[in-house]
């Protein structure tokens, strides 16, 4: 299986800002560049009200259970099918859900989690 590296930790809109231009500048100088995969929360409850253990036990079932659409997703959590499809939105949004394409027409496509962690980092 694929292992997604995504770093999660918490920054200020500024240090956000300033890592930004750090990298302009390198990337203007033609130096080289680390790549990585970051997602950044202004404040401990931004990250709360993004990664909710609700959404948290989505991404959890999704990556045991690799159910084949969001109707059968939200059966398997026994919620209903509008709030478990805004909250798949927001987890697409921030990267954490994928979709791939199972139907050789690419009409379907099931919910995939490709990773086994997600690991927070914060600055003190």
């Amino acid at each position: 299986m694929k292992v997604k590296k995504i770093k999660i930790g918490i920054k200020s809109a500024k240090e956000i800002l300033d890592d930004f231009a750090k990298t302009a500048e390198a990337i203007e100088k033609k130096e080289p560049v680390k790549k990585e995969k970051v997602l950044y929360f202004e404040s401990i409850n931004g990250f709360r009200k993004a990664l909710t253990p609700k959404r948290l036990e989505l991404i959890h079932v999704i990556k045991e259970s690799r159910p084949e659409s969001i109707n059968e997703l939200a059966r398997m959590v026994n919620r209903d099918i509008k709030s478990v499809a805004t909250d798949i939105k927001i987890l697409k949004d921030l990267d954490l859900v994928d979709t791939k394409k199972t139907a050789p027409d690419g009409k379907k496509s099931a919910l995939v989690v490709e990773y086994g962690k997600i690991g927070l980092e914060i600055a003190v």
